[in-house]
């Protein structure tokens, strides 16, 4: 990139007042007016910059009866303006930052006072918290439509799918490496009689070939330097007409975003994790990008659904 353009992105960039404002648009769609209240600031101040932004092409405005609302066109955008924001926002840790964030639900509430509350979230509804409304209530009423019979959980964590299935699932085996893990897993899901966990090694797994109805394979395949032996293992151990079901990020660039976590590899493309179970002697029904992570650097996360036949 030539100097030039570097200058400007930098000093785009550089204005304490427009990195509150990305951080807030980052969020939620949002009023000259409620952008004021939430920053304690001027709107004509509000307005000015938010025109720098608008011209940058880093925020867009819609027009709704006589109110304009301003959103963040960051979300996913491969320019260099976006990334340069993106590796800003990861690692934005300041007071101000913190106070406009803790404001910023009074604003809203103000907001929904004037309408309904599914009329002022329409088109957005899912990232907006309502009581009752969650993805975990979501998550638990809809676990009763399925009968997983006796289930695999690989790399488990500490039992949140243990807990949810226990008591659909005629049996569910969660496996961790770490021995730390398994101890809170187990404690967690002490009240389940038909759930149980054990430390071992999804590349070496302790059960004999074809003993499962469902494996899960959640977020296990980031933190294995050998996914192959992984999948083969996942495959060895699932029945005939048993299903595997895995989640794994898309292949991405952020290395130093997920250090913190432990990750070995920095995922898989659809193609490559289709061909890792393909391999593993699996009938591959289903591999695509499911979701797409609203916080940036938006991570993108692949759903495979496989079966033994």
């Amino acid at each position: 990139m030539e100097l030039e353009r570097v200058g400007r992105h930098c000093s785009l960039l550089g204005d304490p007042t427009r990195l509150r404002l990305l951080a807030l648009l980052d969020t939620e769609e949002l009023t000259v007016a409620e952008l004021a209240e939430t920053m304690r600031l001027a709107q004509p101040r509000v307005s000015t910059h938010l025109a720098k932004l608008r011209d940058a092409g880093l925020v867009a405005d819609r027009r709704e009866g006589v109110s304009v609302y301003y959103r963040s066109m960051t979300d996913g955008r491969d320019t260099a303006l976006c990334q340069l924001w993106a590796m800003v926002r990861g690692r934005l840790d300041d007071p101000v930052i913190a106070a406009d964030a803790e404001r910023l639900p009074d604003v809203l509430a103000q907001r929904a006072r004037g309408r309904n509350w599914p009329d002022a979230v329409a088109g957005d509804m899912e990232r907006h918290y309502s009581p009752g409304r969650s993805w975990e209530s979501t998550a638990r009423a809809l676990v009763q439509l399925i009968t997983p019979g006796r289930v695999l959980d690989i790399a488990s964590g500490d039992g949140v799918m243990g807990e949810l299935l226990g008591g659909r699932a005629e049996s569910v085996d969660c496996i961790d490496l770490s021995t730390r893990v398994v101890d809170a897993g187990q404690a967690r899901v002490e009240s389940l009689a038909n759930v149980r966990f054990h430390q071992g090694d999804m590349h070496a797994l302790p059960f004999d070939d074809a003993t499962f109805d469902t494996v899960l394979l959640l977020h296990a395949l980031t933190y294995s330097d050998r996914p192959d032996v992984a999948a083969r293992e996942a495959a060895r151990v699932l029945r005939d007409g048993g299903t595997l079901i895995a989640a794994a990020l898309k292949s991405h660039r952020h290395t130093r975003q997920v250090e913190a976590y432990g990750h070995v590899n920095n995922g898989f493309s659809p193609r490559a994790l289709e061909r890792l179970f393909g391999d593993a002697g699996l009938e591959v029904g289903f591999c695509e990008v499911t979701s797409v992570e609203k916080k940036p650097p938006n991570f993108e996360i692949i759903t495979l659904l496989a079966r033994r036949t």
